[in-house]
């Protein structure tokens, strides 16, 4: 399953892709001007790249809590209960 940020960063990656390849076919065939669409390509591109790594280290750092709160839920549920009277 993916979050949000895999899914705009999934379509940033392409968006990006698809204006450096128009930029290219641009500078090919010298109709327009093909600076414009490859710079907002590339940074599409990195934009993507950038929300993709965020959306992977998002969801290491989401498991580790979830081990951590298990780890402690466990702890809890395993004190002696007779401890806990005063």
């Amino acid at each position: 399953m993916t979050n949000k940020y895999m899914k705009r960063g999934i379509w940033f990656f392409l968006a990006g892709i698809g204006l450096i390849i128009f930029g290219y076919y641009l500078k090919g065939t010298e109709l327009m001007k093909y600076g414009w669409a490859m710079i907002i390509g590339y940074l599409a591109f990195g934009a993507g790249f950038l929300y993709i790594l965020y959306s992977l280290i998002r969801k290491i750092e989401r498991r580790s809590l979830l081990e951590e709160r298990a780890e402690e839920a466990e702890k809890l549920e395993n004190e002696d209960p007779a401890s806990k009277t005063e």
